[in-house]
């Protein structure tokens, strides 16, 4: 995805913006009302934000599909959480036999996955936006 794409849709709040109190918001709920949005970080970084609901299967119980991607100000992906596809264990025989989770995260670019706990979109939210916010320090040194 290219910069080119960064600045559609992107928040911007104002001292008039009318926010609901977190406590009044599920996680599911402020998960899927992010979904489709780009937010501008520092270092000219941008979050970009996608879920949907779908039917629960064996590889996403959840019932969530969903893809919270961090990028650079070229545009590249440099972290990311998702569940877009399955994540093989090292050894390729382990998993024989086994539905293998889908929720992962990519800790770095060339990261080709590690599992990710899903408990809830809330619990999502939170460890996604912790590691914006390391990668971003790491940036900043």
């Amino acid at each position: 995805m290219g910069g080119a794409r960064r600045n559609k849709n992107a928040i911007t709040l104002s001292s008039d913006d009318t926010i609901k109190p977190m406590q009044e918001i599920t996680g599911l709920e402020a998960l899927l009302d992010l979904s489709g949005q780009i937010i501008e970080q520092e270092h000219g970084c941008w979050v970009e934000i996608h879920a949907w609901r779908i039917d629960a299967t064996a590889a996403v119980p959840h019932g969530i599909r969903y893809a919270l991607t961090l990028h650079d100000a070229s545009g590249n992906r440099v972290m990311g959480y998702d569940n877009a596809h399955a994540v093989r264990p090292v050894n390729n025989f382990s998993h024989l036999g086994r539905v293998l989770a889908y929720d992962h995260k990519h800790r770095h670019v060339s990261d080709r996955g590690v599992l990710y706990e899903f408990k809830d979109a809330y619990q999502l939210l939170k460890d996604f936006f912790a590691d914006v916010d390391r990668v971003l320090k790491e940036i900043e040194k």
